[in-house]
């Protein structure tokens, strides 16, 4: 007989490997009618629990996993700070891994995470993720999972995001109140929602202003900085140019002055550049850069108390299952030409 998993119990039940595992586990904040449910079906397909992996959980490491795409990202790096402050103050440790950028690294290391070293997991998914057969394992080991900043939505135990949408439509605004005519969008992923919450905010924006969306101010980067340069600079060299320009991402502000210098534009003079960025230099780039900053200590203080609440086995509420916190539009001269 093929052994029955918490999976196949969900699927009869409709109900989630969440609420499964912790009608399983006599959790308080499970009904007692759903968990006579879940008990009848277990007995009825003879369910056996995977004694190894329920010791191994059974004993916390303290310990949370924060899955990350990079350091060298200023927004990462702030965000490691507010999860370690949260984590340091609860008593638990905070391992790093990182994924490049890299869909099946970021498999491997979830991968690695079923063995019970941690007690639950953050994680930011990489660009190329689309499937989530992965971390459903995680779920379904029982082991916490709190998304922020890059998610997949309605999958763990919460969300921790900023209203993208929002922040790209303003940095757009932006750039047509300060005169420009063609705006490009340089993206970095086809298929994040974050990405595609900024796109669609930079369009809503131009369309809110009489403007057409121009297929060719859509520039789909890579991971190479040496090679997004060459892209941009051939897209400034073309007829027609744009005369502002929003990096959805941060790794796409040194590529981008790069191919202005190389195509001799003056910022802000002959073409405006805005960006999504928490950089703390960006004050002192030459020219300063404008940047809508993503409140990243905040987001990983908040991910990781979410995380913490649900290790606990406490309630998490409909209103912490999406958490949202604003952005802040710095406006510098690199989209102005004035001083700030």
């Amino acid at each position: 007989m093929a052994t029955i998993g918490m999976k196949e119990l969900a699927k009869q039940l409709n109900l989630s490997t969440a609420t499964i595992s912790k009608a399983l586990r006599d959790s308080y904040d499970i009904s007692e009618e759903t968990k006579q449910r879940v008990l009848k079906l277990a007995k009825k397909l003879n369910y056996i629990p995977n004694a190894h992996a329920s010791s191994l959980r059974a004993k916390k490491s303290k310990t949370l996993a924060m899955v990350i795409p990079e350091v060298a990202d200023s927004y990462f790096a702030q965000s490691i700070n507010g999860v370690e402050a949260v984590a340091q103050a609860a008593g638990f440790h905070v391992l790093v891994y990182l994924t490049h950028e890299q869909y099946e690294k970021e498999k491997s290391i979830l991968k690695e995470l079923l063995n019970g070293r941690v007690d639950g997991v953050l994680i930011s998914v990489t660009s190329q993720s689309k499937d989530v057969s992965h971390i459903n394992e995680l779920k379904d080991a029982g082991i916490p999972i709190v998304f922020f900043d890059r998610v997949f939505e309605n999958i763990g135990n919460g969300e921790v995001i900023t209203d993208d949408f929002n922040a790209a439509y303003l940095l757009t605004q932006h750039l047509i109140n300060q005169h420009c005519k063609s705006i490009a969008f340089l993206s970095f992923s086809n298929s994040l929602s974050i990405n595609m919450l900024r796109l669609n905010g930079y369009k809503s924006a131009l369309q809110d202003n009489g403007f057409n969306m121009e297929k060719k101010n859509l520039l789909a980067c890579l991971n190479q900085e040496d090679e997004n340069k060459v892209l941009i600079e051939k897209h400034l060299h073309r007829k027609n140019r744009p005369d502002g320009i929003i990096a959805s991402v941060e790794k796409l502000i040194t590529p981008l002055y790069l191919a202005c210098q190389a195509a001799k534009l003056s910022i802000p003079e002959d073409i405006k550049i805005a960006a999504f960025s928490n950089l703390a230099n960006a004050a002192i780039l030459a020219p300063p850069i404008t940047t809508i900053t993503q409140p990243a200590f905040e987001m990983g203080k908040t991910a990781a108390s979410l995380l913490i609440k649900a290790i606990k086995g406490q309630t998490i509420d409909a209103d912490e299952q999406k958490i949202v916190l604003p952005s802040k539009l710095e406006i510098r001269k690199s989209s102005s030409g004035a001083s700030f």
